[in-house]
């Protein structure tokens, strides 16, 4: 059967509610288009619409069905675009991922880059987090994102490793504001105000025991993302929460400060991530603009030597 085409016949005739006018559009026959409907009938096993002599009424079954007629439809075009894209010798769409604690300034770095770097690209970018983008490399549905470690990285790919390190979000009246570097043991008495665990449970696990071996055990763990939120639980309670210097809440409070921790025990580790065997020139470009993007923050630091993207010529590398 083909579906696309009943399910074009099925949506003109939903949205005209007359076989004549809906054939007239189609540019098709009014008894091939009754024919059509009622294939795709006897395959649904419901009855779409109502007919008389002089009417067509959609059924309930035929409502509920067309939202989702509609998008595959509207999904299948934007398939074939894509497809004429390719066949005209442009790179096509790339689909694309973000955890959500990059910072606003990075992500239009990163867009301006992409563009110079494949400009015959359209890039799908989405803001995910790292259990998110790992769903999506499992359904076929991410070409490439920007991943948080500790992850499992079954059948993917990865870059070099990118360390951001972290820093603490504090009350400006904390004892431990008036230090230069916040030993984590400083903050003991104190809840923390941490990301879901579901959005990257490794991670999690390994970050509050990073700061049990160093003397920090939160009171509580407080679960936030919003940076509105995050800054609401640091002003109105005894939380703190660890942050990278270039993804700060903003717009800026004036009684929250960054402070750096003391011998820099926690960080981001990212790595950008792509399908096995699905490399190709528009990744590459999407993993060197997230390099450079990050890189202009001035936080960001390799764990492991650039190749095989030679995202840039030197770096300092962390052991």
């Amino acid at each position: 059967m083909d579906l696309l085409g009943h399910l074009r016949c099925f949506v003109a005739v939903a949205e005209e509610s007359h076989f004549g006018r809906a054939a007239a559009r189609l540019g098709m026959g009014q008894p091939p288009l009754s024919q059509r409907i009622q294939r795709l009938e006897r395959e649904l096993g419901i009855r779409l619409f109502e007919r008389s002599s002089r009417h067509v009424t959609i059924t309930h079954g035929g409502t509920l069905l067309l939202a989702e007629a509609r998008e595959i439809l509207t999904r299948s075009e934007a398939l074939l675009a894509t497809a004429r894209r390719i066949r005209d010798g442009e790179s096509g769409l790339l689909r694309a991922a973000l955890p959500p604690d990059v910072s606003g300034e990075t992500i239009a770095a990163l867009l301006a880059d992409f563009a110079d770097r494949q400009a015959g690209t359209e890039l799908e970018l989405h803001e995910l987090t790292t259990a998110q983008q790992l769903d999506r490399f499992g359904a076929g549905a991410l070409d490439v994102g920007l991943v948080h470690h500790p992850c499992d990285v079954s059948g993917l790919e990865i870059g070099p490793l990118l360390r951001r390190e972290l820093g603490v979000l504090l009350r400006h009246d904390h004892p431990a504001a008036q230090l230069t570097d916040v030993p984590l043991a400083a903050l003991t008495g104190h809840d923390l105000v941490l990301f879901p665990r579901a959005d990257a449970p490794a991670l999690h696990d390994e970050l509050l025991t990073t700061c049990a071996r160093n003397g920090y055990t939160p009171t509580a763990v407080r679960h936030g993302q919003s940076p509105s939120f995050i800054r609401g639980l640091i002003l109105s309670s005894q939380a703190v929460a660890f942050s990278p210097r270039d993804t700060q809440p903003a717009p800026p409070h004036p009684q929250i400060i960054w402070r750096h921790l003391a011998g820099t025990p926690l960080a981001w580790r990212h790595s950008v991530a792509w399908r096995q065997g699905h490399r190709d020139a528009a990744v590459d470009a999407f993993a060197e603009a997230v390099t450079e993007a990050l890189w202009g923050t001035d936080t960001v630091s390799m764990d492991q030597p650039l190749s095989p993207l030679h995202l840039r010529p030197t770096a300092e590398y962390w052991l």
